[in-house]
């Protein structure tokens, strides 16, 4: 794994959690920017899928296992896609408080990937 990635993922998705907090502190929904920043965020989870995947193409093994390492980056990357449709069904500040609570998980997720690999 790229540690610098990571890192960017981690901080990328706490700073759109942070974003879409003070959207629904403010009684507000998701908005069009709120989306270009998810895309932005899944961009990176979806480059770290790739990344995972190519190392372990090239044998490369996470200390913990591949088939939970395969599951969390899945999950990793699946994660603010599923809550940002969420938040299109919830046109309310549920909706933002949805895809803050993703971007949360969402770093959660790559500090478990971390750990999976063997950082």
């Amino acid at each position: 794994m790229l540690d610098a990635l990571t890192v960017a993922t981690a901080v990328a998705a706490l700073v759109l959690a942070a974003w879409c907090g003070w959207a629904a502190y403010r009684d507000q929904p998701t908005k069009d920017w709120h989306f270009i920043g998810m895309a932005v965020v899944s961009l990176l989870a979806l480059v770290q899928m790739v990344v995972g995947i190519v190392q372990l193409a090239r044998g490369e093994k996470p200390e913990q296992g591949t088939t939970i390492f395969v599951a969390y980056l899945v999950g990793a990357f699946a994660c603010i896609p599923a809550a940002g449709f969420m938040s299109l069904a919830e046109r309310t500040r549920w909706g933002s408080v949805t895809v803050a609570a993703g971007g949360v998980v969402l770093a959660v997720l790559q500090v478990r990937l971390y750990d999976i690999w063997g950082g």
